[in-house]
């Protein structure tokens, strides 16, 4: 039997691929985290399937859940939100099941910053503005940074910065930020990207820590700082130049 990490996408139940939702409905276990995937989602589970929250349990209780479905030859669902990939504590768990001999497999889903992309309309790896995209997070209460992978070091890159679990630090985010962006470097805060309730907040770092906090938003927010978010003045790109020649297109255009 299999344990299936299976990314829920962003919020809303529609985004979850096709794939996720195949194997969600097979699954006669179905482990989510409750605060982060919606109920409709695990709707999918088949009838009579233990469908559980997994938001109050440790992860001792959770890799207990999966041997147990394992010895009933069951397979199991573990539905986390946006992109298994991303912040969402799969490796401790692979690493459990790999010492146990129990087979697991990884279903993509939808990430939080492809989902912010949408939202705003806007592409984040514009020519001349930025082609890079820094995923990463600060340190407050969770593990600290290692290497250098500090703001301060990540923003001197200049890039377009997607920045999770970090809302309640926008104080340090905005201190370490404004040295390589300027305080008018346009800044967005997606909270609840796609749910019911998801809001938009539009500032820059100079502004963007007061506009939060008189949202009162102090969790499950994306924060989206770079030029991409304001510029107007980009090359197009070299793909659909019609000077251009690649290999799918041999001659120039006239």
């Amino acid at each position: 039997m299999t344990v299936h990490f299976i990314g829920a996408g962003p919020g809303a139940a529609d985004l979850i691929t096709l794939r996720g939702r195949d194997l969600i409905a097979k699954c006669q276990l179905c482990l989510y985290a409750g605060s982060l995937v919606p109920e409709e989602v695990v709707g999918y589970a088949p009838e009579g399937a233990r469908v559980i929250d997994t938001a109050p349990m440790v992860l001792d209780t959770i890799i207990k859940e999966m041997v147990d479905a394992e010895a009933k030859g069951h397979d199991t669902a573990r539905v986390h939100s946006g992109d298994p990939s991303l912040y969402g504590a799969i490796g401790e768990q692979i690493r459990r099941l790999e010492e146990l001999g129990i087979p697991y497999d990884i279903c993509p889903g939808v990430p939080a910053f492809a989902a912010a992309s949408a939202i705003l309309k806007t592409e984040f790896t514009l020519p001349d503005v930025s082609q890079t995209v820094i995923l990463t997070r600060t340190a407050m209460k969770s593990s600290a940074m290692p290497n250098n992978e500090t703001l301060d070091v990540l923003g001197s890159s200049g890039g377009t910065l997607a920045i999770h679990l970090s809302v309640r630090n926008l104080k340090k985010v905005c201190a370490d930020l404004i040295p390589h962006y300027g305080e008018d470097c346009p800044v967005a805060v997606i909270y609840r990207a796609t749910w019911p309730d998801e809001k938009t907040i539009l500032g820059t770092l100079s502004d963007i820590r007061q506009k939060v906090r008189a949202e009162k938003i102090t969790r499950t927010a994306l924060v989206i700082v770079g030029r991409v978010l304001d510029s107007q003045n980009f090359t197009d790109s070299a793909l659909y130049d019609p000077t251009h020649v690649h290999v799918l297109r041999t001659k120039r255009s006239a």
